[in-house]
């Protein structure tokens, strides 16, 4: 699986809809492609749900 399936693949909903607003300016402006530009949105998200998942993990193991 390459880097760009791997970033899109958590684009869903209103993630997708995001990403694909901003995949076409981005990728005016810079020198990356549309898919790159999705996935590293999708890799932003994954990042953000793990620290959010992380953090109720560790939450949850210091109140007991």
């Amino acid at each position: 699986m390459d880097a760009v399936t791997f970033g899109k693949a958590g684009l869903k909903g209103w993630r997708a809809r995001v990403a694909d607003t901003v995949a076409g300016p981005v990728a005016q402006r810079t020198s990356v492609s549309d898919d790159q530009v999705r996935a590293a949105i999708g890799a932003l998200f994954l990042a953000l749900s793990v620290m959010y998942v992380a953090k109720a993990v560790k939450d949850l193991a210091t109140s007991r």
